[in-house]
């Protein structure tokens, strides 16, 4: 293959006469696959399957500090599941506060308490005018959504500057190098109730033997006094199942006593058979690890065959960059400035779903149209395979489910 920008215009076009021919021939296949967002698919469901054999009429569901998890109580959880959090965030036990099935309710509820309570002394965010979020792009959109649903300014230009001379702005995590996350440790706001929210959610999910390591922020900011800055949140959906799993937030003491005043009066306690459930599984976090080992098996085939044809396809063509994760999701490809919905439509066409272009941007506005996000763990390997593809008639339903 030819990089196409030393081709000349007869070459460009014959190109494109080949490629328009093999693209109606996909279309032909009447494809139906969905790689639009990062959700687990029924292979690595099954895996976590034996949870549901874990509690029983036998089960004692008495522990040290609930006389009954079956009944109320235990306002931020259990404690032998926040020392299973604990262990795996690399905190202390009392700086976990374990709810429901979702971080990003646990997020939205956060924020939404800063907003009506605020803290650190200061007044509540919603009293203080223009609020902004800063935030690494490409992203998250349901961040985005959270913050654009109370109103907040959301940002994805240069960090540091925009921390230090602004009052309030909220920042959230990508994958840092150690360097950046002391740097963001150290870091000296001029508002006291500056929070960065950490999202930590894909902590273990490595797909590879060169896995990705992050540096604990908590460990760093009780280095420079920074404890009340920084408040993280992971869960357990993409580790047993998304709709059932077990969600927690590792903060300052300082931080958990303003949530839990609202918390408090939010509910009498989160569901703590499930947070059981989740430890007489596990067992402990070398289990959770163990237990990783088989959504790797299940999600490795799955990033190499998406790696192998980007590089196979696309690598000689100068047109497309991406990314090469160890871990995580996603495969972020960045395509030529201004291509990347019009990429998305055609692949629609062709019966292939993806996450819109913009998405990955505040506001769904992508500045240089270039950023498509794939998500390669919905599909099955086999759905993959080239020379598989022209067997299936027109029309045929490749969906998993």
């Amino acid at each position: 293959m030819q990089n196409y920008s030393s081709m000349d215009k007869a070459a460009l076009q014959e190109e494109y006469q080949k490629l328009s021919a093999a693209y109606e021939g996909y279309k032909a296949q009447g494809l139906k696959l969905n790689m639009a967002r990062g959700k687990p698919g029924a292979e690595q469901l099954n895996v976590s399957n034996d949870m549901f054999t874990v509690l029983t009429a036998d089960t004692c569901y008495v522990t040290p500090d609930c006389p009954d998890v079956r009944n109320y109580g235990n306002l931020d959880g259990l404690d032998c599941a926040k020392q299973l959090f604990a262990d795996l965030l690399g905190v202390d036990k009392k700086n976990v506060f374990v709810g429901g099935n979702s971080s990003l309710n646990m997020m939205f509820d956060t924020i939404a308490c800063m907003m009506e309570l605020g803290n650190s002394g200061e007044k509540p965010w919603n009293q203080q005018g223009t609020i902004k979020f800063l935030c690494p792009a490409p992203g998250y959109d349901r961040h985005f959504g959270v913050t654009q649903y109370f109103g907040i300014e959301v940002s994805h230009a240069s960090c540091n500057r925009l921390i230090c001379e602004t009052n309030r702005v909220v920042s959230r995590k990508q994958a840092y190098s150690d360097e950046t996350v002391r740097r963001i440790a150290a870091l000296k706001p001029a508002a006291k109730d500056f929070r960065i929210m950490w999202d930590n959610a894909y902590i273990i999910h490595d797909i590879n033997d060169t896995p990705d390591s992050l540096l604990n922020i908590f460990d760093e900011v009780k280095k420079t006094g920074n404890e009340d800055m920084i408040l993280e949140f992971c869960s357990t959906s993409k580790i047993t199942f998304p709709g059932a799993g077990v969600a927690a937030l590792a903060a300052s003491e300082n931080n958990l006593a303003i949530l839990k005043k609202r918390y408090n009066f939010q509910t009498i306690g989160y569901d703590k058979l499930n947070m059981l459930r989740h430890v007489l599984y596990f067992k402990n976090a070398d289990g959770v690890l163990a237990h990783m080992q088989k959504h790797r098996a299940v999600l490795e085939p799955r990033f190499n065959m998406v790696l192998d044809m980007l590089d196979t396809e696309l690598s000689a063509l100068g047109i497309a960059t991406w990314t090469k994760p160890n871990g995580g999701y996603f495969v972020s490809v960045d395509v030529m400035d201004g291509c990347a919905k019009r990429v998305v439509a055609l692949c629609k066409e062709a019966g292939v779903v993806l996450t819109g272009a913009g998405a990955t941007y505040p506001y769904g506005k992508d500045p240089k149209d270039s950023n498509i996000r794939l998500a390669p763990t919905y599909p099955p390997v086999s759905l993959w395979q080239r020379p598989q593809r022209q067997q299936y008639p027109s029309g045929t339903d490749l969906s998993p489910c």
